[in-house]
């Protein structure tokens, strides 16, 4: 097993903060994960209090990234990933996904976080045959991200970009879509988007919990129309059956998963 390759960045100068909840951590402890603190599973509970169906979602959207990157392997013969917005390893991260069918997948992942970036020097191990990077970056800085990947993948062959719950952090939508146009205009025909995000209007309940989150002051997250998460798609050709409810996407036999859920997500290869 080869090691992980980290960039160095601000994130690991900062020290991890315990006072206050933080989303990754917060996320993982819906996922079932054990890497956060009494803080995030208060926030956690109160928020499920308010809104029980964000676990469904948050391992929902675990789910649908994992079709998503199977779909891209083994179907669309795809052996690169950007994958923006990491959060806290689990089960069934890209590398594993990818790496199980096909070992000599490249993968790199970016987030800003600490707590991710110790857990990814510590986890994300690549098959000999691949390789498994971590960079230490923001999605607001996108050409940093770019030129810091390109010491791991080959930008003259296709990349799969993967942007799973980070655009809501992005809180002006004109910059979100921005960002999108620039990572993918840096990669060539052939490459992939894959987006998932929190969807606005869909379930009022799940509204109403995301508005009180934000305004308890911890880093808030946008929910966003389907009409807006469909148009980070705008100019590729969207993979059947289009944007949808991420269990919807392509489920597997037998999922018991609920069919309509405030979370969509789409998968587009740019022409």
């Amino acid at each position: 097993m080869s090691d992980p390759v980290t960039t160095p960045g601000h994130a690991a100068h900062q020290k991890i903060d315990t006072s206050v909840p933080h989303s990754a951590r917060i996320w993982n402890y819906w996922l079932g994960g054990k890497d956060n603190y009494p803080v995030d599973e208060e926030a956690g509970d109160a928020y499920t209090a308010v809104f029980p169906g964000i676990v469904t979602i948050a391992r929902s959207s675990r789910a649908f990234l994992r079709r998503n990157i199977t779909y891209l392997v083994a179907e669309a013969g795809v052996r690169q990933f950007l994958d923006i917005g990491t959060g806290l390893p689990t089960a069934d991260n890209t590398h594993e996904v990818a790496q199980r069918i096909a070992p000599e997948a490249r993968i790199v992942y970016v987030d800003n976080d600490p707590m991710v970036l110790a857990h990814a020097r510590a986890l994300l191990y690549s098959t000999p045959e691949g390789a498994t990077a971590y960079i230490d970056s923001d999605v607001l800085d996108p050409d940093s991200v770019l030129r810091d990947a390109a010491r791991t993948l080959d930008f003259d062959r296709p990349i799969a970009l993967i942007l799973s719950n980070i655009l809501g952090h992005v809180a002006e939508y004109d910059q979100a879509r921005s960002i999108v146009t620039r990572l993918m205009d840096a990669l060539p025909t052939g490459s992939y988007l894959s987006v998932n995000d929190g969807s606005r209007g869909i379930d009022p309940e799940f509204d109403r919990a995301q508005d009180a989150y934000n305004e308890s002051g911890a880093a808030p997250y946008v929910l966003r129309t389907v009409d807006q998460i469909t148009a980070f798609f705008d100019g590729l050709e969207l993979v059947e059956p289009g944007v949808v409810p991420v269990t919807r996407w392509r489920p597997e036999a037998g999922s018991a998963a609920p069919e309509l859920i405030g979370e969509h997500g789409g998968l587009a290869r740019k022409p």
